[in-house]
């Protein structure tokens, strides 16, 4: 009764006192939050908002999915946050437009405020939520903050969108300054939350989810790893890269902090940031390489083998090539691949045993901590050749040759393929001359001049 009580209450309040709303998609932090800046800096008390949408968790494998556990600890960790201020998130498990039909029911809205989102859903969604709100009178206000530059803020000089990395990262660091970093102090406004002490997160268990004993990556970036990065990044046996991305994925760490800190010490990392702002481009300009197409579209004429049973051995590690199953298995029991070995997985399912390369992309989105569609879209049209600045399609990556590479003493392998000198180690499940001469024949029928 007494929970009810406050509860009317709240909402009584919530009612009569005109609010604007902050919505948390990819951004779960309150410091240098761009759209959180601006919403509380609008002259209301800002309510923050979070939706579980039904319209993807709904679509994940239950009951475990490590991804919506992050989430979820992180949301419970900012509720902690926000008592210091007296208030509460609103987190919903529901469909975008069913939150946000409740919240115009419960409170006066003078306008809602969120942060760009570049995916061919997250736009239809917004398009979505930005109309309902316009039928009531309410804007829908949304900014710059999970890239550092974004849509047509680098393009060519005749004002096309770049298709090949190297020129477009040149024009990046010419428009890149002290100010492109700059930050937004949305901390010290965090006093301008709409106090509430009412409101609950579902639990993990009421969306379908079961927690793990999972321990995720640190978000500290570390100066050792950064001023070793040129020298390290390519061989997975080191701890030699940041694994910073679940967080860069989720916002929980800002970009522009990041970039600040990758400027002053490795060219090399920022290159890496520069290019996660490139497939962004990509993908917000060429919409359609994120709904299942081939940037290249000749690459969409590919007769692929789709073998079921080669496919499955090779999401489950079991291919024969060491280098590739290793990689496979880090990834089935950890969320993770190297990035070094995320192309050599990738090359190996495209051209090796010729499957279509967006069930290696559905794969890792299934599997990834720091699953990103436009990284991973990118990624895998590289490795196949489809994709912008793509790696050619007569590029047959010998797994043999990474081997000696990058994994000389097997160090990475002996951890995830522990029996591959023994005799219960299977066989190559395809010979390597063979493989690469029928992947040639293969791409070169339909993609003769490419």
């Amino acid at each position: 009764p007494k929970l009810f009580i406050f509860c009317v209450v709240d909402l009584l309040m919530a009612t009569n006192s005109p609010i604007s709303v902050f919505w948390f998609r990819r951004d779960l932090r309150f410091s240098d939050n761009h759209g959180l800046f601006q919403a509380l800096r609008s002259g209301s008390p800002v309510l923050p908002v979070f939706i579980f949408d039904r319209n993807i968790l709904d679509k994940l494998e239950k009951p475990q999915d490590r991804r919506v556990q992050f989430i979820h600890e992180r949301l419970t960790a900012l509720q902690q946050e926000l008592k210091a201020v007296e208030s509460s998130f609103r987190i919903f498990y529901s469909s975008p437009l069913e939150a946000f039909q409740e919240l115009t029911h419960a409170y006066t809205i003078e306008g809602v405020y969120t942060n760009h989102d570049y995916e061919p859903y997250a736009i239809e969604r917004d398009e979505l939520i930005k109309s309902f709100l316009q039928d009531k009178g309410i804007p829908l206000h949304s900014f710059k903050d999970q890239v550092l530059f974004e849509k047509d803020e680098v393009l060519k000089d005749d004002g096309t969108p770049y298709s090949v990395f190297t020129p477009y990262s040149r024009k990046w660091k010419q428009h890149f300054t002290s100010s492109t970093c700059k930050e937004w102090d949305s901390i010290s406004l965090l006093n301008r939350f709409v106090k509430s002490k009412n409101h609950s997160l579902p639990t993990l268990e009421e969306m379908g989810f079961e927690s793990t004993n999972w321990t995720y990556p640190a978000q500290v970036l570390t100066a050792d790893v950064v001023k070793k990065y040129t020298d390290q990044r390519n061989f997975p046996a080191i701890p030699g890269t940041s694994k910073i991305g679940i967080h860069l994925r989720f916002g929980t760490v800002s970009i522009r902090k990041i970039a600040a800190y990758a400027h002053k010490m490795n060219e090399t990392f920022l290159n890496e940031l520069i290019w996660r702002d490139f497939y962004h481009m990509i993908l917000y300009k060429f919409q359609q390489v994120g709904k299942g197409l081939a940037f290249k579209k000749a690459y969409d004429l590919i007769e692929w083998r789709n073998n079921e049973e080669e496919f499955a051995a090779w999401c489950a590690g079991q291919t024969g090539y060491p280098i590739v199953d290793a990689g496979m298995r880090e990834l089935n029991a950890t969320g993770f691949m190297h990035n070094r070995v995320r192309m050599i997985t990738a090359s190996f399912l495209t051209k090796h045993l010729l499957i279509d390369w967006r069930w290696g992309e559905a794969w890792f989105a299934s599997k990834l901590l720091d699953f990103d569609l436009a990284a991973n879209n990118g990624g895998w049209q590289w490795a196949s050749g489809s994709g912008c600045d793509a790696a050619p399609y007569f590029r047959v990556f010998n797994p043999a040759l990474q081997t000696e590479k990058f994994d000389k003493n097997h160090a990475y392998i002996q951890q995830w393929v522990p029996e591959y000198k023994s005799p219960e180690y299977i066989k190559p499940i395809v010979e390597h001359d063979f493989a690469r001469k029928r992947c040639l024949e293969t791409y070169g029928k339909y993609l003769k001049g490419d």
